[in-house]
């Protein structure tokens, strides 16, 4: 699947880069001359040594002693090599727009710059980490940060020291190394690292002030850059063009032309010109409809000529695709022909195909983790699923369906998990088993903030005993897999690997008994997360038994459903005295006072009314229809849920580019008035939800 490459969200296990080194005539960057310049890959978490690019370069100038004798390289050395301009372009093509990783990179920075300037070419700063950085956030109590100590440190051995490959597969290995740790730290993603290096930024104007450059200075300028979905920019019209398109002539009734809509399924019709070397048109099922209201009866018999508009607006296959969008919103037009070369039509694309396209990247990005053979491979290809958020958001898609694409994968990572987790164990399962997704996952409303909610029943078996051993390894596994692969371990510990959350059917139907019958806060708190579960991976039959039977005997205790709609008002929206936004360092929780109530409120109401539909939109839809009243006040939560969604999505987006760490937290002052206008009426609806819970329904 094409994707940005290295965008802000790519966690690190996964991400592409090349460590990188040069060796020069002197340390002054305003007068050396580079000679040497070394590079390896960094693909997915590993050095690949054979991936490297290494190169003298003649100077033009002579080489003082001094440095000759750091690292050993001669006038005669150079004597034959090529010029740094002929050099660099071989390194460009190499490298691509991959992160440069380099130790004290400010100066290689500068060095590469100053090059580019004399060889006449043009200087783009690259995107760049310095492991001196990285490894003081880790170890800032270190004696010094020379390479030699930080490898050392990261028990990374060095091989030709101050040769640039040498020293650059060594930041490379360094780098490596410091993945794992850094995620220990809560840093996952390119973003995350960029932002925390940001306190490091007194240093780099000290290094700015001897000539080095500041290696942070892309940040600066990217954070709105990167926000632009690459998509319209990578993809041409042919790629997305329906071939050949539906032609009609200009003569067949309107009766006919709405024929071939309906049995082709299609939204328009291109028409053939009515004179010779005349425009093509088009004619689309709105035209049809604005007919048919204007004369009755009488348009079916109407030639499609007296309808369709001429000329038809086409585009050329090779244009791309953000050609088409800007043409269709400036000519407020739904439809576009694609032309070849010589002008004829041979293809259709819509605003529909569009639409479509990115919905089947989504897919692609289910079948990629399919495919995955190892936790590296899930983390290259779960860091793309915040490219899929951003590009349906930037279709304007509900923010609640967007969060069923990311549940749906979140699921399907869990299941792969299972599958890769189960072959590393000695032997097959002892006996038949299920793996659930619990919580906002298992409901299919994961936003991007998310952690592990899984669990494991499995056919029999005792606490302790073989089979709840197999079953533990399995869960630790599973979970080890989840967090390399950037889906974080859950705080509160509920995992598969938490004996607390691996039960046989007998151990789950008598822990779920106590839950109900003891219904502590803790018990209320585990039930709201296990009956939004649903089964990913192994014997639906036994997930299902489980389900089956918790939905049955809490739907029989009224006072158990009666707690959990206590528990589910408990919870004020963050709202003060006049409609104002109750702000914690500017940003304010909208899940414990916004979406949670909601939720939980549906859940209470699917429980009561042996409702087994999962997501909120379907809960709130089906109790509406069951209970045939307050639809006013069923529509005002829906409407408030679907608005308190898209706030907290759009504001993960912003908060990922700019490395900050996901939360359910927004801050008001990133919103336009009309979206905090928007926000403070749905935290309005949510105190509603007692009204939804109250004895009108509990008689329905």
């Amino acid at each position: 699947m094409a994707v940005q490459h290295n965008p802000a969200s790519t966690p690190l296990l996964s991400l592409d880069a090349i460590a990188f080194d040069s060796e020069t005539t002197g340390l002054d960057t305003n007068q050396a001359r580079m000679i040497q310049l070394g590079a390896v890959r960094i693909v997915h978490g590993a050095v690949d040594e054979t991936s490297i690019f290494e190169e003298l370069i003649n100077p033009g100038v002579p080489i003082p002693a001094e440095s000759q004798a750091i690292h050993g390289i001669s006038d005669a050395d150079v004597a034959d090599a090529r010029t740094f301009g002929k050099v660099v372009k071989d390194f460009d093509n190499w490298r691509q727009d991959s992160v440069l990783v380099g130790y004290a990179s400010g100066f290689d920075l500068a060095m590469l710059k100053r090059e580019r300037e004399l060889a006449g070419l043009k200087w783009t700063q690259p995107r760049c980490l310095d492991v001196r950085f990285l490894v003081n956030l880790l170890a800032p109590n270190l004696p010094d940060f020379s390479l030699d100590t930080i490898a050392s440190w990261a028990k990374v051995d060095i091989h030709d020291r101050h040769s640039a490959l040498g020293d650059a597969i060594a930041t490379a290995a360094i780098f490596v190394a410091l993945i794992p740790r850094l995620r220990e730290k809560g840093i996952r993603t390119l973003a995350e690292l960029e932002r925390a290096c940001e306190r490091f930024s007194e240093s780099t104007l000290r290094e700015a002030k001897i000539g080095w450059l500041d290696v942070h200075e892309t940040r600066k300028t990217r954070a709105v850059l990167d926000r632009i979905d690459s998509f319209p920019y990578r993809h041409r019209l042919r790629d997305l063009m329906k071939s050949p398109p539906l032609m009609v002539d200009a003569d067949i009734s309107l009766r006919d032309a709405m024929a071939q809509m309906i049995d082709h399924e299609v939204s328009s019709l291109y028409v053939n010109p009515i004179e010779a070397e005349g425009p093509t048109g088009i004619i689309t099922e709105r035209d049809l409809l604005r007919q048919f209201r204007r004369d009755g009866d009488a348009a079916f018999d109407l030639p499609v000529s007296q309808v369709a508009v001429f000329p038809l607006e086409s585009l050329s296959a090779d244009a791309f695709v953000y050609r088409a969008i800007a043409r269709m919103q400036r000519m407020h037009i739904r439809h576009l022909g694609v032309h070849d070369s010589h002008g004829n039509i041979v293809g259709a694309l819509s605003a529909r195909d569009l639409l479509r396209q990115r919905a089947d990247y989504a897919v692609l990005l289910g079948d990629d983790i399919d495919a995955a053979d190892n936790a590296v491979q899930m983390a290259a290809v779960w860091g793309n699923i915040v490219l899929v958020a951003k590009s349906l958001v930037a279709e304007e898609v509900d923010a609640r369906d967007v969060a069923a694409v990311i549940s749906r994968e979140l699921c399907a990572l869990t299941r792969q998990a299972c599958k890769l987790a189960e072959r590393e164990m000695p032997g097959p399962p002892p006996c038949p088993y299920a793996m659930l997704v619990l919580g906002s996952g298992g409901r299919g409303e994961s936003l991007l903030a998310m952690d592990q909610d899984n669990a494991i029943v499995f056919a029999e078996g005792e606490p302790g005993g073989p089979e709840d051993e197999w079953f533990a390894e399995l869960g630790r596994k599973v979970s080890d897999m989840l967090d390399a692969a950037g889906v974080p371990y859950c705080k509160g510990k509920v995992m598969a690997s938490n004996p607390d959350w691996r039960l046989s059917v007998k151990g789950w139907r008598k822990l779920v008994k106590t839950w109900i019958k003891r219904q502590s806060p803790e018990d209320i708190l585990n039930c709201d997360i296990f009956f939004d579960a649903v089964g990913v991976h192994g014997d639906m039959k036994i997930a299902n038994q489980v389900l089956d039977h918790a939905f049955k005997i809490g739907g029989e205790s009224r006072l158990f459903v009666n707690l959990m709609a206590i528990n589910a008002s408990k919870n004020s929206p963050p709202l003060g005295l006049f409609g104002r936004f109750k702000l914690d360092n500017g940003r304010m929780d909208l899940k414990m006072g916004g979406i949670m109530p909601l939720f939980s409120t549906a859940r209470t109401l699917a429980i009561r009314h042996g409702i087994r539909v999962h997501s909120t939109p379907q809960r709130f839809a089906e109790v509406r229809r069951k209970v045939g009243k307050m639809k006013k006040t069923f529509k005002n939560v829906s409407e408030a849920h679907r608005i308190i969604f898209n706030t907290i999505l759009e504001q993960q987006l912003l908060d990922l580019e700019a490395g900050i760490p996901l939360s359910n937290r927004v801050a008001p002052a990133s919103l336009s008035s009309a979206t905090r206008d928007q926000l403070s009426w749905a935290l309005e609806q949510v105190p509603n939800v007692s009204n939804l819970l109250g004895d009108p329904l509990s008689r329905g």
